[in-house]
């Protein structure tokens, strides 16, 4: 059964969702190897080169009330996480911009809290665009108006990530009560009428089911401009509400990273380094991701803190993953 499957999607056939889910239930360690293999194979068809971003976390005030249950980014919710309260000045948004720049990774992602309709966005993105060349992400979630996304349309952003975490709407409401699933629905639709670049991706294991993760991929599939796909295990932060749930496990958040490689075949999936895990990258790399997140080099002038958990990529590190693998590094 599992060789059929995989026969097909070598071929480039559609897969039914059932078939999906029979890949979501490899439990054995041969057919999860002719998985990865398969959708390694389906990435490297598509290019053998493999995007890094790096980051900058703009600020970590974050106004939804009451806070995301497992959110150890925002001021005062993990003493392992950004728990003293920041917001960059310009001018060490421009030097973190520029360091990354001195590295040769090729992407920022500029993120942060809610609470500024965009504000934060478009201010960072400006100041990245003035004086560099470097792509550039901009993630706030839902904290985005039609008016703030016209400007980061104007100011030539790449790329807009809202995730939607999980479309189960209790998982959600549950997990985040303060937050809004339809605004951040709203976001994506936004993003694409402004012809904006998207990324909208899975955080797993906040008790969604396979069929979740499966009808949420399909979802995604809804939005016109959609170019990237984050793919994030949950892991606990300490003194957050979830500090005692369990981590997502690796094993099966690599076959969700496969899955949507079959499933996308040239979309950008995205593995950000604290989720999966700095050690891990290598294992994301063989089952089909494209993009690592989080990367950080020796030069940045900035305390980083990962958000998901508290470590990251180091910029040497990853590319000698990428190059061992027989991969490129994207460089500039």
């Amino acid at each position: 059964m599992i060789d059929e499957i995989l026969n097909k999607a070598k071929q480039g056939q559609k897969l039914s969702d059932e078939e999906f889910l029979e890949l979501l239930r490899i439990d054995d360690d041969k057919n999860l190897e002719k998985l990865f293999e398969t959708s390694a194979e389906i990435r490297n068809s598509q290019s053998k080169t493999i995007k890094l971003t790096s980051t900058v976390h703009i600020t970590n005030k974050c106004q939804i009330q009451p806070r995301c249950k497992y959110c150890g980014f925002a001021e005062e919710t993990s003493s392992k996480g950004y728990y003293n309260a920041f917001y960059k000045s310009d001018d060490e948004i421009l030097k973190a911009a520029l360091s990354i720049t001195e590295a040769h990774i090729p992407r920022v992602s500029c993120s942060g809290g809610y609470g500024y309709k965009g504000k934060q966005a478009v201010n960072a993105c400006r100041i990245v665009k003035e004086n560099t060349n470097l792509e550039i992400l901009v993630n706030v979630g839902g904290d985005l108006t039609s008016k703030s996304i016209e400007k980061l349309a104007e100011l030539g952003v790449d790329t807009v990530c809202c995730n939607l975490e999980t479309i189960n709407e209790e998982v959600f409401k549950k997990t985040k009560p303060g937050d809004s699933l339809s605004q951040r629905i709203e976001t994506c639709k936004l993003v694409c009428e402004a012809g904006i670049g998207l990324s909208s991706g899975l955080l797993l294991g906040l008790g969604e089911s396979p069929e979740d993760r499966i009808r949420h991929l399909r979802f995604l599939g809804k939005f016109k401009t959609l170019e990237e796909i984050p793919i994030m295990g949950f892991n606990p932060y300490d003194d957050t509400p979830m500090a005692d749930y369990p981590p997502f496990p690796l094993k099966e958040q690599l076959k969700i990273v496969a899955v949507t490689r079959i499933m996308y075949p040239d979309i950008r999936i995205t593995m950000p380094t604290p989720t999966v895990g700095p050690e891990n990258v290598e294992y994301s790399l063989k089952a089909g991701a494209n993009n690592l997140a989080t990367v950080i080099a020796d030069n940045y002038p900035l305390e980083v803190k990962g958000v998901g958990a508290p470590e990251y990529g180091n910029y040497s590190e990853v590319v000698n993953v990428i190059e061992k693998l027989g991969l490129i590094p994207q460089t500039i």
